[in-house]
């Protein structure tokens, strides 16, 4: 049986498309500059939203006359968020890049040593390069700004990281919206696992944190 707060946590939202809307606008641009909000998080969520509005006697709307969330629409919003946000960062690299590396905010996330391993994987991938960013969370928002400063054609870099988007972002979306039952009956049996996962992640980012203070201070 699918987990009953979970269930009715996506239900909520069915039935409410301009949020829905607005949140993945919202949480992709996020995660495009490289917040902790996964991008895969929002597009399944999406796509358990799309398959709850398919499904109204399973989950029946508030009102009679409620409208549901559109799948077409909201596979399409996620794909031009998505380009959109990208596009933003790579313009951010064309023309804010140099004097952002200098800055001390820049150093702290992402460090001229990882920086460096970027700009060598866009010279070795070449055009390829937006491609394997968009496939590897974590450098997005560097690799697409690199993109912009190294001087990628806009054309190209839109080509290329348009179509590495058509292929994942949309798809994602269109198979949660049409197979949501496995997962929301999966989702019970792999919830402690998850949580377990980032409950890890975030002691592992705490440690690191202290061990990086403690390392300053005795430097200094």
């Amino acid at each position: 049986m699918p987990d009953i707060a979970v269930v009715d946590f996506f239900a909520s939202y069915a039935y409410q498309p301009l949020l829905v809307y607005s949140f993945i606008i919202l949480f992709m641009t996020a995660s495009s500059f490289g917040l902790p909000i996964p991008e895969e998080m929002t597009l399944v969520s999406a796509g358990l939203v799309a398959y709850m509005a398919r499904h109204p006697l399973d989950f029946p709307p508030p009102t009679p006359d409620a409208q549901g969330v559109n799948l077409t629409f909201l596979a399409i919003l996620c794909f031009f968020t998505v380009l959109g946000s990208d596009l933003l960062v790579y313009f951010i690299g064309k023309f804010f890049g140099k004097k952002l590396m200098k800055t001390k905010f820049f150093n702290s996330k992402t460090g001229q040593k990882n920086f460096a391993k970027i700009d060598k994987a866009y010279k070795k991938y070449g055009y390829f390069a937006p491609g394997l960013f968009r496939f590897t969370p974590g450098v997005r928002f560097p690799g697409h700004m690199s993109c912009g400063l190294m001087g990628m054609p806009l054309r190209q870099f839109i080509l290329v990281d348009g179509l590495a988007a058509l292929v994942s972002v949309p798809t994602q979306v269109i198979l949660v919206a049409f197979y949501g039952e496995i997962i929301l009956s999966k989702f019970k049996e792999f919830k402690i696992i998850i949580f377990g996962i980032i409950a890890s992640l975030v002691i592992l980012w705490v440690l690191h944190r202290l061990y990086k203070y403690l390392i300053d201070r005795r430097v200094n």
